[in-house]
């Protein structure tokens, strides 16, 4: 009996410093089920000497030689036909019990040494709804984005240039030239042309940069390589990330400077009903702003602009005191991504016809000076108010009103 007892002991110690080793070295696997012996020692079946069992009975501890706790059952040993044995043999490097184990898991954080929220989390559960057939949030914001915001952003994008396009060469510019000479009107004041400008510039730097990132993989790395594609790509990630705060102080200027002139008034109304007579050729009487250009200032810098920044900023990592969990940085992505695309498109109108769309509009941004006929052809009623003397002519303080010999001479655009 003692020999039995003996390899019976020596048996279940291996199978414990087996089962330890295994799940030092692979710490997820797939749960084997532990099965009792197939067959017990018997006094009848021991040959062995009681010599050979000693140094395992040496190696034994005074907790263990007690004997097996209540209920002990040892391991039972790999059988050949055994599944997992199997495929660890005829597929070396087979991870999918592995992943099988961790999806189905769920959300459960592991150990790690890297700090931040859901560090140590390998896969971001999602619950399955009715009609959805993927089951992790990443998948879900991978659908999302490549199936819908790309595609459908992509789209909206072209179809306003096309729009923009045949309005150009079907009606023209919008407009008269004016003659050279007479008084002189400040339009913006060299503050406000700065604000703009530096916002402008921003602008075009953070859409050219974000477009390639939305896009790029589908238009130019095929024909570029990846080498290419990935500097450039790289290198507009590092100036979007860096130019969006200024985009956001700049636009805050903007936001606070040009408020009091874009309250909507009730003569806009007549503006929206006759859509500023852009189709008709005749100009529908405005203040400084028209309700076209008050849209564009509510609805695509406020709204849209600042949907853009607080975003941004998200993705940026710069709001103190947020988490920056997945589903955080996946959901300001989406508003991120969403509100510029809609921002484009609004911007591409303003920037078509603050350039070529209306004649004298460029001119009046670059030096900040308008003509008479200019601003009663187009905001009839400022014109009328700064006849009046309820607005001064000249609005940063030099004089009343800039003759036109004191300005360069260029034609109106």
């Amino acid at each position: 009996m003692k020999t039995v007892f003996s390899r019976w002991l020596a048996l279940g110690l291996l199978g414990a410093a087996s089962a330890l080793a295994q799940a030092q070295t692979s710490p997820a696997v797939e749960p084997v089920a532990q099965a009792a012996p197939s067959s017990a020692p018997t006094d009848t079946q021991t040959t062995a000497p009681a010599a050979a069992t000693a140094p395992a009975a040496a190696a034994v501890t005074p907790d263990a030689a007690k004997g097996p706790p209540p209920n002990f059952v040892a391991p039972a040993e790999p059988k050949a036909d055994d599944s997992n044995a199997a495929r660890a043999k005829s597929q070396p490097g087979n991870n999918a019990p592995f992943w099988r184990s961790v999806r189905g898991s769920g959300e459960v954080s592991g150990i790690t040494n890297i700090q931040g929220a859901e560090a140590g989390v390998l896969i971001q559960r999602f619950e399955n709804y009715p009609g959805v057939s993927y089951t992790t949030a990443g998948e879900a914001w991978r659908q999302v984005r490549n199936r819908i915001i790309i595609p459908y952003g992509g789209s909206l994008l072209l179809i306003v240039l096309v729009a923009i396009g045949i309005f150009y060469f079907t009606r023209g510019a919008v407009g008269h030239e004016h003659p050279e000479g007479g008084k002189r009107i400040e339009r913006f004041t060299p503050f406000e042309r700065s604000a703009h400008w530096l916002n402008a510039i921003a602008f075009v730097l953070l859409g050219v940069s974000g477009l390639v990132m939305a896009f790029g993989k589908f238009l130019m790395l095929p024909w570029m390589g990846h080498s290419l594609f990935g500097w450039i790509t790289f290198g507009l990630k590092t100036l979007h990330n860096f130019v969006g705060p200024l985009f956001a102080v700049s636009l805050l200027v903007i936001i606070v400077t040009f408020m009091k002139d874009n309250i909507p008034r009730a003569w806009d109304w007549l503006w929206v009903k006759k859509a500023g007579g852009l189709f008709s050729g005749q100009e529908v009487p405005s203040h400084r702003f028209n309700a076209g250009e008050k849209a564009v200032y509510w609805f695509g810098a406020l709204l849209l602009g600042v949907t853009v920044v607080a975003s941004g900023l998200v993705l940026d990592h710069l709001i103190p005191n947020m988490l920056y969990t997945r589903g955080q940085m996946q959901v300001a992505h989406m508003f991120h991504a969403i509100a510029a695309v809609l921002m484009l498109c609004i911007i591409f109108g303003h920037i078509y016809l603050g350039t070529i769309g209306m004649r004298g509009a460029y001119k009046a941004m670059r030096t900040g000076y308008v003509s008479e006929g200019w601003a009663k052809e187009h905001h009839e009623l400022w014109y009328d108010d700064i006849k009046a003397g309820k607005i001064p002519a000249q609005r940063s303080g030099e004089a009343s009103v800039k003759p036109a010999a004191s300005l360069p001479k260029t034609r109106e655009a």
